[in-house]
């Protein structure tokens, strides 16, 4: 590990904990030339999963891209990143479970609507809206519709 700072490449671990859901380990270094420190973080390393698109294509999976999605659907909204980390978490989580290494978009999709929708109506309905590709104003009321009704149970 090269120091951020000097680059030099010999550190000291000050200490290390294990997150919450025991898929990384945080470490805090510090420096043995310029003793700055930093934190690094550590993570096992698996096979890449696919995400099996609408036409069928297949990608590797990347978090980025699910956490772009939900920056944009949480812009100007009470959401924090800590709770967007959580909604990829959730869906690696899922991919993490099957045998395959392979989800379709369709079933990631879901599983951030269902969290979004927990969390703020509104981003739900932009994520939703981008998602589900609504083509006019009639499909936008629909699904405020089965929001409602969701809310009412």
């Amino acid at each position: 590990m090269r120091c951020p700072y000097c680059g030099h490449g010999e550190d000291r671990v000050v200490d290390s904990r294990e997150l919450a859901d025991g898929t990384q380990v945080r470490r805090r270094r510090e420096c043995l030339a310029c003793g700055q420190r930093y934190t690094t973080y550590e993570r096992i390393e698996e096979s890449p999963a696919l995400v099996v698109k609408r036409d069928g294509r297949r990608e590797p999976y990347n978090r980025a891209k699910v956490i772009a999605g939900l920056i944009r659907a949480c812009e100007k909204r009470p959401v924090s990143m800590a709770d967007m980390e959580a909604m990829a978490d959730k869906v690696e989580a899922l991919i993490n479970r099957k045998n395959n290494r392979e989800i379709s978009s369709r079933e990631i999709g879901e599983v951030l609507m269902e969290e979004l929708r927990k969390r703020d109506q509104v981003a739900y309905v932009r994520f939703a809206s981008v998602y589900r590709r609504f083509q006019d104003l009639e499909e936008f009321h629909q699904e405020l519709e089965r929001l409602r009704k969701l809310e009412e149970v």
